[in-house]
């Protein structure tokens, strides 16, 4: 699913809401998920999942065109873990 396809869901779930109202709900929603990981936060939606950040240490590369070394620095990287319900779902038999 594409972020206009999860607008049109919600407006169709909601249609006492305009669809720049519906729209305006999703941007928030994903701004603050942002913001707090940005932080160094993390966002718990029970029964859906978690999602924080990881480390990634420095490590040498390479580059896939030249096959030379590259050095690739240390960062910060979005994490998501599914959470009971979801993996329930989605491992139904």
């Amino acid at each position: 699913m594409i972020r206009s396809e999860l607008l049109t869901e919600l407006h169709k779930d909601n249609p006492e809401l305009r669809s720049e109202e519906v729209e305006q709900v999703v941007d928030i929603f994903f701004d603050e998920i942002s913001q707090r990981l940005a932080e160094g936060g993390r966002v718990e939606l029970r029964g859906f999942g978690a999602f924080s950040t990881r480390d990634r240490e420095a490590r040498t590369g390479r580059n896939p065109r030249t096959g030379e070394a590259v050095e690739v620095p240390a960062k910060r990287v979005p994490y998501f873990k599914a959470g009971k319900e979801i993996r329930n779902r989605l491992n139904e038999d």
